[in-house]
């Protein structure tokens, strides 16, 4: 059935006769390479390009401004709104349009693997392949689930009806907007999947808070004692990669919810970046390329279909997307207690912050707010090289609600179970971008699993002179000059500048949250 709030055209959408529903990854696969929308690789993954646009498109988001949520929204540059009248008007251009078409798709499941409080959603595609990746990215419901499936959220994607900003009030062709009234993402000229699955994150991360549920952007694991992690960060800062560990089980990769009764997974899958991916760096990654994995932009031979990983002439932000069972190591459902070490992860192109550093309450709580990291070529649209920037709460891009709201949450989570809490630096080391290298991944390992194990609870530290940061003095597997950011550059004077530099570019960033208590302000920020 499909929600009250949902008006009789998509009704109407959905009771055509041009719909292709639930099918299954065999059918989708054949679907998408017998249209010509993808094709079949060597290894049996799909392999779709999205066009000019290869990440996702910040400035081409809206939320509409509409009474239920209007006074509840942090609007600005991130959550722009859009009114009423411009959604009702393209949105029905987008139904009339979809109409037409020989064959939709529609995929039925849910966000939330906490069955209390999940999601149920509904997706309608113009692509068989946009269907698969958001069949591979959500949860799957069991045929018992489905007969009883009523749709709470409804995206409805049409990647090649194109706005004219001239007439339907967008600033360009591209357009996501979320309706949370009409619980309906209505997205338009991009083909890059992405979108969908963020979309229903935002979402998440609107309506999780009410029941008392911090949203998080980070990937989570849990050990075999049941001691769970969490990693915070934007996209290519590691959050995939280092919780995909072949001695810890995979909670998810992206997304959770962290309840009174423990973390849970949002997602039914991953959506792994794959430039120079290998066997040998990434072997559970690597491993879950298979029959029914879904990769966007990666470059194929076209003879023997074999991908090329470290080829990024189509976009540095080749991705691959496949549901997490393809990952051996995992658990089942997903969900785990309550965390036990927090990591933000972020990728420093000043090159200037240590690769880890213990963090006291007050820091964790200025670090999280600051969100300082580097976003990485094609995350999205126009972002060539490393761009050093502040993502509040390591998720800027999807949080709807103010960002003290989650800041608040995760204060109170890290005193109510006494959380570890580490930043690690997987950027630059030795230099900036372009000089020095980037943080070699088997040190960032080594680095992890000592925070996870508990090695580093104990340890001699040194304080970092610019960012007031606690630095381990020896680590196992880490040459000890690479510890401390400065003996890793040959120009002591030039990182003693960049540090000045992004020192100052924390404070004026940070000057936004007045609200914040006095004792984060001093007691965890730079202190040079």
């Amino acid at each position: 059935m499909i929600s009250a709030k949902i008006n009789d055209e998509l009704t109407n959408l959905l009771s055509g006769e041009n719909l292709n529903v639930q099918l299954s990854v065999p059918q989708l696969v054949e679907k998408a390479t017998t249209r010509g929308e993808a094709i079949l690789t060597a290894d049996g993954a799909i392999r779709a390009k999205t066009g000019k646009y290869t990440g996702r498109s910040p400035k081409d988001r809206y939320i509409v401004e509409e009474p239920t949520s209007k006074d509840k929204i942090d609007w600005g540059t991130v959550n722009r709104p859009i009114s009423s009248e411009v959604f009702d008007t393209l949105y029905t251009k987008v139904i009339n349009y979809l109409s037409e078409k020989d064959e939709l798709f529609v995929f039925k499941g849910f966000a939330g693997a906490d069955e209390s409080t999940r999601l149920a959603i509904e997706v309608v595609n113009e692509y068989a392949w946009h269907n698969l990746f958001v069949h591979q990215l959500f949860i799957r419901p069991t045929e018992e689930e489905l007969k009883t499936h009523e749709s709470q959220f409804t995206i409805v994607s049409a990647p090649t009806f194109k706005a004219d900003p001239s007439i339907d009030g967008t600033d360009s062709e591209t357009f996501i907007i979320v309706n949370m009234e009409k619980r309906i993402v209505l997205i338009g000229g991009t083909e890059y999947a992405g979108e969908m699955k963020k979309s229903i994150f935002s979402i998440m991360n609107y309506l999780l808070p009410e029941k008392d549920i911090m949203p998080m952007h980070c990937s989570a694991n849990v050990g075999e004692e049941d001691d769970v992690t969490l990693f915070f960060g934007l996209s290519g800062t590691g959050k995939t990669t280092l919780s995909a560990d072949s001695d810890r089980k995979l909670i998810g990769d992206d997304e959770h919810g962290w309840s009174d009764h423990g973390v849970f997974n949002i997602e039914g899958g991953c959506y792994a970046k794959c430039i120079d991916l290998s066997a040998e760096k990434e072997p559970e990654i690597h491993g879950a390329i298979r029959f029914g994995s879904v990769l966007e932009n990666v470059v194929v031979d076209e003879e023997t279909r074999i991908p090329d990983y470290a080829d990024g002439s189509l976009t540095e932000n080749t991705r691959a997307a496949y549901p997490i069972h393809y990952i051996d190591n995992i658990v089942t459902p997903s969900i785990a207690g309550h965390p036990n070490t927090i990591v933000f992860l972020t990728a420093d192109a000043f090159g200037v912050l240590p690769p880890i550093s213990k963090l006291s309450k007050e820091q964790a709580m200025y670090h999280f707010l600051s969100g300082y990291t580097s976003k990485l070529a094609g995350t999205e649209r126009g972002i060539t090289s490393p761009e050093a920037t502040f993502s509040t709460c390591f998720g800027s891009p999807f949080l709807p609600l103010h960002a003290t709201v989650y800041a608040e949450m995760l204060g109170k989570k890290i005193d109510e179970h006494n959380a570890q809490v580490f930043l690690v630096n997987t950027g630059w080391t030795g230099g900036v971008y372009g000089v020095g290298n980037r943080m070699e991944l088997k040190y960032t390992r080594a680095m992890v699993r000592a925070a996870i194990a508990g090695k580093l609870d104990n340890v001699e530290t040194e304080t970092n002179q610019v960012f007031g940061l606690q630095m381990p003095t020896a680590i196992e597997g880490v040459p000890a000059e690479v510890l401390n950011p400065r003996n890793a550059w040959a120009d002591k004077d030039a990182y003693d500048e960049k540090a000045a530099e992004l020192s100052q570019l924390f404070r004026e960033n940070f000057q936004k949250f007045g609200e914040v208590s006095k004792d984060i302000v001093e007691k965890g920020g730079p202190i040079a």
